[in-house]
């Protein structure tokens, strides 16, 4: 598996006895707890559905040092480890902390800096979701006797007339976060619940200080977790131990109009932070790693209508077999637009957008709706 060049989905070796007859199962369900108001109230809706409740909370920063943890909040700091343990304490389940700091270092921050440096913009939610918080904590829920896991992420679980399990997009339109998901597997499917996806965020929120949930009045986490600040570029200098090489600001006939901080400041459609004075707003079209150039055009020049992706992941449908229409979104808050998906490679689709996309990035992940559902996604190259 070559995470440098974009995620490729695959099914855990401890996962080959689930059978696809089989829907999702009751019994004993752990719920990946991040201190957050959501997953706190999916555990308590679990709880009231009969379920025998574990909280687990996924402890993946790399140091040790206590005020980092402390300045290191989302979903994987020390305030997260105490807001959960004080839920869980609420709601009489059972509560642990478990280590995947290795998972973690493997398939986020290493995929994360390596795209970076190749002059992609990866999505190291969507690796997380995949590899550590499912792939990971399923393994190890399943080794201590759990049937199935929860989150709190806003998105419906449904099995359709196919047979195949499929995301459905969440009541909350605004919090909808199914395409962040779209790498799930079959597998992960049948043994995941998410409860909140049925439930407005307003609701969710309402239901936990209705229940005395210590967490009901938290904000949400926006930042990626282990880059709180937001700077990506003095991250990976950390990471790596050396900082990006400078190149050239280039036009599209190749002219040098300046020099740049190195390729991991800069994305595709990049406005701010360029330090040219070119007299009007230009963007970042291109980048260009083996020259260390980046691409510099104006406001059209953003946009194109096609892209190709590769590492695909089916859901709602095995495969794209004879090309099929769809909504498509290329990055998180993007509304989605209309298209024609084909196979053009074992495992790369060729879409063609019916109007111009702005910004379409490598290294972002391109998802295919067909009404509320997902039909699956992929890389862009």
């Amino acid at each position: 598996m070559n995470l440098v060049l974009g995620l490729r989905f695959s099914v855990s070796p401890f996962l080959h006895e689930w059978n696809g007859e089989q829907s999702m199962m009751s019994g004993k369900v752990v719920v990946g707890m991040s201190g957050g108001v959501d997953s706190s109230v999916a555990a308590y809706l679990l709880k009231e559905q009969g379920y025998e409740v574990i909280g687990v909370t996924m402890q993946i920063w790399q140091e040790e040092a206590l005020h980092v943890q402390e300045e290191n909040g989302g979903c994987c700091g020390l305030s997260a480890v105490e807001d959960a343990r004080r839920v869980a304490d609420h709601l009489g389940i059972r509560y642990y902390v478990m280590n995947f700091r290795e998972e973690f270092q493997k398939h986020v921050i290493d995929y994360f800096v390596g795209e970076y440096r190749k002059g992609r913009t990866p999505n190291p939610c969507i690796a997380c979701n995949h590899f550590v918080k499912w792939e990971s904590l399923l393994q190890r829920s399943l080794e201590i006797g759990a049937d199935s896991i929860a989150t709190g992420h806003y998105a419906r679980i449904e099995r359709l007339a196919n047979g195949r399990y499929a995301l459905r997009k969440s009541v909350t339109a605004a919090k909808d976060q199914t395409y962040a998901l779209y790498g799930l597997t079959q597998e992960q499917l049948a043994r995941t619940h998410m409860p909140v996806g049925d439930y407005e965020k307003d609701d969710v929120r309402r239901i936990a200080g209705e229940v005395g949930l210590p967490v009901a009045c938290k904000p949400d986490s926006q930042e990626i977790c282990f880059v709180p600040d937001g700077d990506y570029a003095a991250f990976i200098e950390r990471e790596t131990g050396r900082a990006d090489e400078a190149g050239n600001f280039v036009d599209i006939h190749g002219n040098v109009l300046g020099v740049h901080q190195g390729i991991t400041h800069y994305t595709i459609g990049q406005r701010k932070g360029l330090g040219l004075a070119m007299g009007h707003p230009v963007f970042v079209t291109e980048i260009r790693p083996e020259t260390r150039e980046v691409v510099i055009g104006e406001s059209e020049d953003v946009f194109r209508t096609t892209l190709r992706a590769s590492g695909l992941n089916f859901m709602s449908v095995p495969e794209f077999d004879g090309g099929v229409r769809a909504v498509a979104k290329i990055r998180y808050n993007h509304r989605g637009d209309d298209c024609s998906v084909r196979m053009v490679g074992r495992d790369t689709v060729e879409v063609v957008f019916d109007r111009p996309q702005r910004a379409v990035t490598p290294g972002q992940a391109v998802v295919f709706y067909d009404g509320e559902y997902v039909m699956g996604g992929g890389t862009i190259q």
